[in-house]
């Protein structure tokens, strides 16, 4: 296990992951993503497909405090490079519009607001990253996305969360696999970089269901990137009232880890993990809690996957 921890500590890891890729894309300087809320809202929160969201969602889980408490967009772009700048000793940002659906508006609507965040520093802005739901693209706004590509490397972000659809339902998503698989469609010769989100955990998916996961990812060459979270109960949520009334099985680190284990090797190599897993402030969580910090947490998992001797794609 020294060994392993001593590999980490050195950079190498058994899978392509986005800080090993960004290090080696910008020649080495470090490039940070500055969140911002751009506040917009979602489909199944505004009544257009639902109320509520999604069950296991609350928007101030993975927003940064200082997002939700400058509504100003351009201060909030202003005071996050300060702050990677100055805390993380930063060289270049991406602009990453990342709470609720950040395409869930008309097109010349979100060129403004585009178009506001990337002006702040131009000169050291190298990338635009836009989260979104899949039932919320369309050529319009793909076009749109595209139109920054000779400036900046743009990634669209999607949440897949599952590949079936029952569990799509059970967690009031509002949209389907399929609406993954036509905005995919859209984006098959785009030069946009495809991220999609998966959430693994919920408790009525099985082991084996789980890794199929890799199957739906691998099949698609259009995605570039992904981001693996383990499913986590917040407050604020649906399904945080309902684990509260009657708490059900979720991961423990070791056996999140185990299972990243198996997943990875199933994973064409080429896809880049922007994350491992997620996790939300401390004030939100319900469960699971690791008692750890993110930073022990990526270590104990790096350390695991190179002690066991786990490479990306090698079950290929």
């Amino acid at each position: 296990m020294q060994l392993a921890e001593d590999t980490v500590k050195q950079g190498f890891k058994g899978y392509n992951n986005y800080g090993a890729w960004l290090r080696k894309k910008y020649d080495g300087q470090r490039v940070f993503k500055v969140i911002v809320d751009g506040g917009f809202t979602c489909p199944n929160r505004d009544g257009s497909k639902g109320y509520g969201g999604c069950t296991y969602c609350n928007v101030d889980s993975f927003t940064p405090t200082v997002s939700r408490s400058t509504p100003n967009l351009r201060e909030q772009v202003v005071r996050g490079i300060e702050r990677a700048r100055n805390g993380n000793k930063a060289d270049k940002f991406i602009i990453y519009f990342q709470p609720n659906t950040n395409t869930y508006a008309p097109t010349h609507y979100l060129k403004m607001m585009y178009d506001e965040a990337l002006s702040v520093d131009p000169e050291n802005t190298v990338g635009l990253s836009i989260g979104t739901r899949p039932d919320c693209i369309d050529a319009e706004k793909i076009a749109l996305l595209e139109s920054y590509t000779d400036r900046f490397d743009v990634d669209l972000e999607m949440g897949m969360e599952s590949i079936y659809n029952d569990t799509l339902n059970q967690i009031n998503r509002g949209c389907s696999h399929e609406d993954l698989l036509n905005a995919l469609k859209l984006v098959e010769n785009s030069k946009l970089d495809i991220c999609v989100h998966t959430i693994f955990g919920f408790p009525w998916e099985s082991h084996e269901m789980m890794l199929k996961y890799a199957d739906e990812i691998n099949r698609h060459p259009q995605i570039k990137f992904v981001k693996f979270h383990h499913l986590h109960i917040v407050e604020g949520s649906v399904m945080g009232v309902k684990y509260k009334r009657e708490p059900f099985k979720l991961f423990s680190l070791p056996e999140y880890t185990d299972f990243l284990c198996e997943l990875l090797p199933l994973v064409r190599a080429d896809v880049v993990v922007q994350r491992l897993f997620g996790l939300s402030d401390r004030e939100l969580l319900i469960a699971p809690n690791w008692q750890l910090k993110k930073s022990e947490i990526q270590h104990y998992i790096d350390s695991a996957i190179l002690a066991r001797g786990v490479i990306q794609g090698s079950a290929l």
